[in-house]
C-alpha cells in the first residue's frame, strides 16, 4: 500500500449508501440526503460495509502480531525509488524519498480493497456534505493521536492540507487547486470548502490519500528534504535506517487507531524493513542468502530460470502466482514530443514499428507477457475495434483535429513475425520515416537541415539495456542514431522531472476508476510543470476534453464509454512505444508467513493483512 498507488486509484464519491453524485460546478447528492453524516465514501452505489461493520472480510482478525517482513517493494511515495533515497520527506519534489512512508501517517479514511473504490472511516469518524456539495464536514474521533502521545486535531488536518496545497509534490498541490478553503470549527469537526469547479474525485482523494501531519512539529522543522523522522500517527514510526541502504519501520504497540474496523487484521508485523540495492543482481543474491525475506518478481527470466536454487527446492522458499484483478496499466516507452524531432506523429510510430515484442517475449521473458496494446489494458476501458455510437458522441466534436484513424478500428501495434527484424514492419517504419522529411544522407537518416535523428534511451536500471537493445539495432538498421544511458538513479530522477531525455520507460497504473491523476498523465496543464506523469509532453485540447468527460462522468457505464473514447484518441497519437503486461503477481517469500483465506480483490494484501507464522519463524530461513 503506497501514497501514490492509493492516489492513482481514487476517483469519484459517494456518501454512505448512496452516490454523491457531481457534476464540472459540484458535488450535487444524488441519492444521499444533505447533512446526513455517513460512515464511508465510495465512486458509485452502495457501499458494501455497513455502519457497524467489524472488520473487512479479507481479513483474519485473530492474526498474531510480531516478527519482521523485508523486502524490495514495489515504489512507494510522489518522488521514491527503490534502489535510493536521501530524504524522509515523500510529500514534496526534492529528493529521493524511501517506500513505505505511509505506514507513519493515518488519513482520515482508508481504502476498503475488495471494492473498486470505496473508503471507510479512519481518523474521520464521518462525514456530510454541504446541500450545494461544495463543503463537505469531516468529524474527527476524539482519540486520535499521533506518536508522541500529543491529539491529532482538526487544525492538524487543515495544516497539513493547506501545506501541501502550498508546498507540496506537484502531483499533490496541483489536484488540490480546487480545494478553496480547509478550516477547523473546533477540535473534532473540518470544513473542506471547494470552489464548484472541482473534480468529483478531489474529496476522495483529499479523505484518503493526504497525510496528517503534526502541525506542531512542522512549525518547529522545515518542511523540507530533509532525514529528520517526521512525527506520525500511523501504525508505524520510523526505526533503525541508513540513507541509500535500509529503512525499518516499528510497529506502535499502543497505536490509537488498532482496534478500529478499517484496521482490525491489519498492520501484523512488528518491523517492516526495506532494503536498497544499487542493481537487481544484488537485490536477488541478497534474497536467496535470506538477506531479506520477501519480493515480487518483475523480471520473467529470473522467475523462469532462476527461482532453483537450494532454498526453493527444499521448499524453505515459496513460489506463488497471484491473481491481478487491477488494470493492467501502461507500460512502454515514452516518447518526448517537448523535442521537436518527436512532434510528428509518423516518426513516432515508425519508431514503434521498430519493436518485435514477439521475437522479445520469446527469447528474453520465456512466452510469460502479453502485448500491451491500450493505456486501460486488461479493464472494460480498453477500446477494441470500431468506435460505438456513445463514443463517436464524444469524438465527433473533434474530428477535425484528430487522425482518422481515430475513428476506426482502435490503433493496434501490427503482430511481427518473431524474426527479430520483420522487413515488411521496418518498410514501412522507413516510409513513414522518409513522409516526415528524414530521408537516408551519407549513409545516416537526416532532415532537411541535414540534422541526423538521434534517439536516446535513457534509463537508471542496468536490467533494462536487455530489453532495449534489440529495438536500438533496429532503429541503427533504420538510418537512426539510437544509443542507450544509464545513469544513477539521482539525476535520472532529476533529469525525469525535468523532462530532459529523448525516451524513457515508465508503467502508469491506472485504477478501476481512474480520476484526477489522469490529469497528470495526459493533459496540456502538465505537459510543462515539472515532476508531472505527462512523460511524452501531451498537450492536445481533445485529450484534455475527453479525460475531464471521464473524471466527471454520472455513472460507470458512462466513465467506461468515455475511457474508450480518450483510449483511442491517446494510441492513435502513437506518444509510446507499448510493451508487455501480465494479470498475475509472482511472489518469492521465505516460509515464515501465513495469510488470511481470503485475498482482497484488488490489492496483493501482503505487508496489510499477512503475519508472522511463529512456528515457521523458529525453524525456517534467516533470522530478523
Amino acid at each position: 500500500m503506497t501514497p501514490f498507488s492509493r492516489f492513482s486509484r481514487r476517483e469519484v464519491l459517494a456518501l454512505g449508501g448512496g452516490a454523491l453524485a457531481a457534476s464540472f460546478g459540484s458535488l450535487r447528492n444524488a441519492r444521499a440526503n444533505p447533512g446526513e453524516r455517513r460512515h464511508g465514501m465510495s465512486i458509485f452505489g452502495e457501499l458494501k460495509y455497513g455502519p457497524d461493520f467489524a472488520h473487512f472480510d479479507y481479513v483474519n482478525p485473530q492474526a498474531p502480531k510480531g516478527g519482521t517482513f523485508s523486502q524490495i517493494g514495489p515504489q512507494a511515495a510522489f518522488n521514491a525509488s527503490f534502489y535510493t533515497f536521501d530524504t524522509l520527506n515523500g510529500y514534496i519534489l526534492k529528493g529521493t524519498a524511501p517506500q513505505g512512508l505511509d505506514l507513519v501517517f493515518d488519513t482520515l479514511m482508508a481504502r476498503a480493497f475488495d471494492e473498486p473504490d470505496a473508503v471507510y472511516g479512519l481518523v474521520a469518524e464521518s462525514v456530510e456534505a454541504s446541500d450545494d456539495g461544495n463543503t463537505l464536514t469531516f468529524h474527527l474521533r476524539s482519540r486520535a493521536r499521533f506518536h508522541d502521545g500529543s491529539p491529532l486535531t482538526a487544525e492538524d488536518v487543515a495544516f497539513s492540507f493547506a501545506l501541501l496545497k502550498e508546498k507540496g509534490h506537484p502531483l499533490i498541490s496541483q489536484n488540490l487547486r480546487e480545494m478553496e478553503a480547509v478550516e477547523a470549527r473546533d477540535a473534532a469537526t473540518l470544513d473542506i470548502r471547494f470552489t464548484g469547479k472541482q473534480t468529483r474525485d478531489l474529496p476522495l482523494f483529499i479523505a484518503q490519500v493526504l497525510p496528517i501531519f503534526s502541525k506542531a512539529f512542522y512549525t518547529a522543522n522545515d518542511f523540507d528534504a530533509s532525514l529528520t523522522p517526521p512525527l506520525g500517527s500511523g501504525p508505524y514510526r520510523i526505526g533503525a535506517f541508513r540513507a541509500a541502504r535500509s529503512i525499518t519501520y516499528e510497529r506502535v504497540t499502543d497505536y490509537w487507531a488498532k482496534d478500529l474496523p478499517v484496521n482490525v487484521g491489519h498492520w501484523n508485523f512488528d518491523r517492516v524493513r526495506f532494503e536498497y540495492f544499487r542493481d537487481r543482481t544484488a537485490q536477488f543474491e541478497s534474497f536467496k542468502a535470506g538477506g531479506y525475506l520477501f519480493r515480487e518478481e518483475f523480471t520473467s527470466k529470473v522467475w523462469a530460470t532462476e527461482y532453483n536454487f537450494p532454498a526453493v527446492n527444499d521448499g524453505r522458499v515459496k513460489l506463488q502466482t497471484l491473481p491481478d484483478d487491477t488494470p493492467s496499466g501502461a507500460q512502454g516507452w515514452f516518447l518526448n514530443t517537448r523535442r521537436e524531432k518527436f512532434k510528428d506523429r509518423r516518426v513516432r510510430e515508425a519508431l514503434g514499428l521498430a519493436f518485435d515484442f514477439k521475437w522479445t517475449n520469446k527469447n528474453i521473458f520465456y512466452g510469460i507477457y502479453k502485448r500491451t496494446e491500450s493505456y486501460f489494458e486488461n479493464s472494460p476501458m480498453k477500446a477494441q475495434g470500431l468506435p460505438s455510437e456513445a463514443e463517436l458522441e464524444l469524438l465527433e466534436p473533434w474530428r477535425s483535429e484528430l487522425p482518422e484513424e481515430v475513428f476506426g478500428p482502435a490503433v493496434t501495434p501490427p503482430e511481427s513475425d518473431g524474426s527479430g527484424q520483420d522487413r515488411r514492419l521496418l518498410r514501412r517504419a522507413a516510409t513513414l520515416l522518409e513522409e516526415a522529411g528524414w530521408t537516408i544522407q551519407n549513409g545516416a537518416r537526416r532532415n532537411g537541415n541535414g540534422e541526423v535523428l538521434s534517439v536516446e534511451f535513457l534509463d537508471n536500471d542496468p536490467m533494462i539495456e536487455r530489453l532495449t537493445a534489440p529495438l536500438v539495432k533496429n532503429l541503427e538498421l533504420l538510418g537512426i542514431e539510437a544509443t542507450m544511458r544509464q545513469i544513477d538513479s539521482a539525476q535520472y530522477q532529476q533529469r525525469r522531472d525535468s523532462y530532459d531525455f529523448d525516451v524513457v520507460m515508465q508503467r502508469y497504473s491506472l485504477g478501476l476508476t481512474p480520476g484526477i491523476e489522469m490529469r497528470s498523465y495526459w493533459t496540456s496543464e502538465f505537459a510543462a510543470l515539472p515532476g508531472s506523469r505527462n512523460l511524452s509532453g501531451i498537450a492536445n485540447p481533445a485529450i484534455d476534453d475527453l479525460v475531464e468527460k471521464v473524471i466527471a462522468a454520472p455513472t460507470r457505464e458512462y466513465q467506461e464509454v468515455a475511457a474508450r473514447a480518450l483510449d483511442r484518441v491517446l494510441r492513435a497519437g502513437h506518444y509510446w512505444i507499448p510493451q508487455w503486461h501480465k494479470n498475475v503477481h509472482h511472489l518469492a517469500f521465505w516460509d515464515r508467513f501465513a495469510w488470511p483465506e481470503t485475498k482482497p480483490k484488488y490489492h496483493r494484501g501482503v505487508v496489510t493483512t499477512w503475519w508472522a507464522d511463529a512456528e515457521k519463524t523458529k525453524t525456517t530461513g534467516p533470522k530478523d
